[in-house]
């Protein structure tokens, strides 16, 4: 049994400014879902964060619900709760495999992610690791979700808003014109059209996907910033 051995809990992340937390979790099986959902809200909370709940069907919209969420909202990290039980058929490793393949992935991204989704061989093991006052496998997700958004925070600087989208500061549209390479802050440029631009394309979730500038590496530079090129765009 896994609450036989004994092991090291790190010491709870510290924050000294806000953190949001998306707790994306499938209610299949209620009871359990209900009990890790206490674990991760009180370990949310004893950290000074704030949080949603969102609910999917299943472990294997998990995932991908996190990925929306990402691209379209402004949360610092995500605990993923659900709880697979093995059944009669095969259906079992595809949901617990693919549940947990997708989400790496998705934390080799860089997002913040606590995987709490049960992969268990009965009712009676989820139950255990579900109670609160048990092995508190909600508390532990929710822990490790707040541990990575604090390394991320230490690596890469803390935003002036909650959650990882760049502030208006931190992008740069950049142009090239006669030979010459220009930059400017999407706060100080005033062009509403590239302005609007720029918002959609970020928006849109496709920062990983900027063009170069002449000259320059392009990407992610410097404390966040992020290079937009607009060579193309016109006037």
């Amino acid at each position: 049994m896994a609450g036989a051995e004994k092991h090291y809990i790190m010491p709870r992340a510290e924050f000294t400014k806000p953190v949001k937390i998306a707790i994306v979790i499938s209610p299949y099986y209620k009871d359990i879902a209900d009990n890790m959902l206490a674990g991760a809200v009180a370990e949310i909370e004893a950290a000074g964060g704030s949080y949603e709940v969102v609910q999917v069907p299943g472990a294997l919209e998990i995932p991908t619900a996190i990925g929306i969420a990402e691209r379209m909202s402004n949360f610092d990290g995500y605990v993923a709760l659900g709880c697979v039980i093995r059944g009669e058929t095969t259906h079992y490793e595809t949901v617990c495999n693919d549940s947990s393949r997708a989400i790496q992935m998705l934390g080799l991204q860089g997002l913040c992610i606590g995987n709490g989704i049960l992969t268990v061989e009965n009712r009676t093991q989820a139950e255990v690791r579900a109670d609160p006052s048990d092995q508190n496998k909600g508390g532990g997700a929710a822990a490790a979700a707040l541990h990575l958004v604090a390394l991320s925070r230490k690596w890469g600087g803390q935003r002036k808003s909650v959650g990882f989208l760049p502030d208006a500061d931190d992008i740069i549209l950049g142009w090239h014109y006669q030979g010459h390479t220009h930059r400017r802050t999407l706060s100080g440029h005033q062009n509403a059209r590239w302005k609007s631009a720029a918002s959609a394309y970020l928006g849109a979730g496709f920062c990983s996907q900027m063009g170069k500038l002449p000259g320059q590496t392009g990407g992610i530079r410097g404390r966040g910033q992020v290079f937009l090129d607009f060579s193309n765009f016109g006037p």
